[in-house]
């Protein structure tokens, strides 16, 4: 009642506080749920993500940007399991000490050192911040949901859900249209930024959403939806037009004839040196042929597959080895420490050659950032920022496959095979983009790993137990 007449005399007198004061009921059954039904949180959290605006899309913010309710609720999770870990102590130090986590903590460790050291070092406290927020709440805390094979299912489910809705209001308004390729940049607008990100989002949960159709544990109900949302998946994200989601799945996909085979990651990685080396050796070459190709991303699907490799007229293509080569000549001023974590976007300009500019090009930083995981640390985080990237890459990579080939239970198996096969195409799709710093990517990215690491410290050695969750 007090409520209500709280409520009644806001509407009157107090009009500008109307929208905060009705937040707060929901505001006390977030806290309630996060005290005492925190997993349900986190369920919710996934749910959510996907279907998040960001300050900015509302018309409420041109400055700081914050993603609503996603990133507010990973910032309450974050202080919350700090809160219990001081007073608990509820971290399995198995967990802490697995390769992975020590991996994210030396990452951590170098990121607030070059904070400290950065340009601009608002920002790239800011952009620390917000990581610890991502990695607490979508990977610390997630063992303790994830011990259960169960919860893994169930939380990929509530995500995928989430962006199911996304891809239906996505088709519709780009059917208004006609599915224009030049639309789709746009139309996934005001729940992704733009159609790459929101293609990435959607080949991360393809391949584990074809895994969950074969395991039986499943009820026949759940299998056919997630039937179902792999198909629609793949209808969203042909009409995504996102070339760097179709290029992403094309490896995953290679890399699951690797797995079907049984082939060693060292000699995967052993072929990639190489080819890498031949790639160098005979790089001018390769660029020429390359340049030949003319074919610009207009006129419909094939046209765009033939403009992955155009860089001589595609702009998006031009634009990218713009952003990369200020990376690059960024961090050769600064090679250790690199300019401050976050900054690239608010530093590049001068460091933009005339003859690489494109029509796409901006000096203000206004069309994001190095459109790299790779290359943005490097220009950031200077040679140390890049190798743990690197490092990561390499050891998540031969964990999956490790996993794959020494799991005994079979449904565990077809788990962490799509689990690895979404992460890679994250890892894969990092090379031209990258959207770690955003909470649309990082959750799936992170509770991915997260899970793949559950399963190494809880299923893998004990297998008879398996069957029981």
């Amino acid at each position: 009642m007090a409520y209500i007449f709280g409520n009644a005399y806001v509407m009157v007198y107090k009009k500008d506080l109307f929208y905060p004061y009705n937040l707060l009921p929901v505001i006390l059954i977030i806290v309630y749920t996060a005290i005492f039904h925190l997993q349900k949180l986190v369920f919710f959290l996934a749910f959510c993500t996907p279907l998040a605006i960001t300050l900015k899309e509302l018309g409420l913010s041109d400055g700081m940007d914050l993603s609503l309710p996603s990133e507010p609720l990973m910032a309450g999770i974050m202080v919350l399991y700090i809160f219990n870990q001081l007073s608990s102590n509820i971290t399995d130090k198995k967990f802490i000490n697995h390769p992975v986590t020590l991996l994210i903590i030396v990452q951590l460790c170098w990121m607030l050192f070059t904070t400290l050291t950065s340009t601009e070092i608002l920002i790239s406290l800011k952009y620390l911040v917000s990581r610890l927020w991502f990695i607490f709440s979508c990977y610390i805390i997630m063992p303790h949901l994830f011990q259960s094979k169960k919860n893994i299912i169930n939380f990929v489910f509530c995500y995928a859900a989430a962006l199911a809705l996304v891809v239906f209001y996505t088709v519709f308004q780009h059917a208004k249209f006609n599915f224009n390729d030049k639309a789709a940049d746009w139309v996934v607008s005001p729940f992704y930024n733009d159609h790459t990100a929101y293609g990435a989002a959607l080949a991360m949960f393809i391949p584990i959403m074809l895994c969950f159709v074969f395991i039986k544990s499943i009820s026949g109900y759940m299998r056919i939806f997630a039937l179902s949302l792999f198909c629609l998946f793949v209808f969203a994200i042909i009409l995504s037009f996102a070339r760097a989601g179709w290029l992403s799945l094309i490896v995953a996909f290679s890399i699951f004839v690797t797995l079907i085979f049984r082939i060693k990651f060292r000699t995967i990685l052993v072929t990639l040196i190489t080819l890498g080396s031949l790639f160098y050796v005979f790089q001018t070459e390769i660029f020429i042929a390359l340049g030949r190709n003319n074919t610009d991303a207009e006129g419909g699907f094939s046209n765009n597959i033939e403009s992955v490799s155009n860089i001589s007229t595609d702009a998006s293509n031009l634009e990218r080895l713009n952003r990369w080569s200020c990376a690059i000549r960024m961090w050769q001023d600064k090679p250790i420490l690199g300019w401050g974590p976050g900054t690239y976007m608010f530093k590049y300009a001068p460091y933009q050659l005339s003859s690489e500019r494109t029509v796409i090009s901006t000096n203000f930083g206004t069309n994001g950032n190095a459109h790299s995981e790779y290359l943005g640390p490097l220009s950031e985080q200077g040679i140390f920022g890049l190798l743990i990237v690197i490092s990561m890459l390499l050891y998540c990579t031969s964990l999956g496959y490790k996993l794959v080939y020494s799991v005994a239970e079979p449904e565990v198996r077809i788990l962490v095979i799509g689990l690895f096969l979404g992460l890679m195409t994250y890892f894969v799709h990092g090379f031209l983009n990258n959207f770690l710093d955003t909470d649309k990517l990082s959750l799936p990215f992170w509770s991915f790993l997260a899970a793949l690491v559950s399963i190494d410290l809880y299923y893998r050695k004990k297998e008879k137990g398996i069957k029981a969750l």
